[in-house]
């Protein structure tokens, strides 16, 4: 015999097409993730979904590289001169 079909609510298909949308990862990934078809949150996010799924642009996507580079830049220098400040701060006799 086969599976025996699940019933989704209307809030639960909300919530899953926002978690879809939110996060940008692929269908397939979220669809695995919350233990649905494919086609069933396809289907809910045409139905659902607000259709405003940002896309980063190439120039965008770009400028979040380097910003993330530099972000990780500043980190490694605070780490360091907080470091450098314990070490000043209590010199071995």
């Amino acid at each position: 015999m086969g599976k025996a079909r699940r019933k989704f609510d209307e809030q639960y298909k909300r919530e899953a097409v926002r978690f879809l949308e939110e996060t940008g990862r692929p269908l397939r990934e979220v669809a695995e993730e919350l233990q649905v078809s494919e086609q069933s949150l396809w289907r809910w996010r045409k139905q659902y979904g607000t259709g405003t799924t940002e896309r980063a642009s190439p120039s965008e996507a770009a400028e979040l590289r380097r910003l993330r580079r530099e972000v990780e830049i500043l980190r490694q220098e605070r780490d360091f001169l907080k470091k450098a400040t314990a070490y000043f701060a209590n010199p071995s006799p």
